[in-house]
């Protein structure tokens, strides 16, 4: 959800990808915090890492400036906000079930009771923690007892 935006902004900004998580865009993820252009014809692009010292932040922050002057508009200002605290609970339902549909489990909301994530593959609940840690920082690696899969689960915050 973008707290102030302007649409046409929020639209180009769709088409930049998670480098760590492809299936999601940037805008679905909610590291959108906003997307305004100001009287001057500066656009402003507000983002929030999904945590601090994200390794993608960097390269989602160039491919946001990139779209934005690919559409036309010369000047952008990109500013990466620390005094927000990304949470899980930003993501869209549609963010959601691309991560269940791509094989990874997608977060709890902050307010469901903490348990073991559903299969991606199966949707069985009978899991297994393997390590703390996935691919990424911000996924951890368990296994399916129901259709013997391993998957990536991406965390809550």
């Amino acid at each position: 959800m973008v707290e102030s935006q302007d649409k046409q902004i929020v639209d180009i900004l769709s088409t930049v990808f998670d480098p760590e998580v492809p299936v999601l865009n940037i805008v679905e993820m909610g590291i959108v915090r906003g997307a305004e252009i100001d009287d001057s014809g500066v656009v402003h692009v507000a983002l929030v890492p999904t945590y601090t010292g994200c390794p993608a932040m960097n390269a989602i922050e160039v491919l946001a400036r990139k779209v934005i002057r690919e559409a036309g508009y010369d000047r952008c200002e990109v500013h990466t906000l620390y005094h927000e605290v990304w949470t899980t609970d930003w993501m869209t339902d549609e963010a959601r079930e691309k991560l269940r549909e791509y094989g990874i489990a997608p977060p709890r909301y902050s307010g469901e009771k903490s348990a073991e994530p559903a299969c991606p593959y199966c949707g069985s609940v009978d899991t297994t923690l393997t390590s703390r840690f996935g691919s990424t920082a911000c996924k951890s690696l368990h296994f399916c007892n129901g259709c013997v899969q391993p998957f990536e689960h991406f965390k809550c915050h």
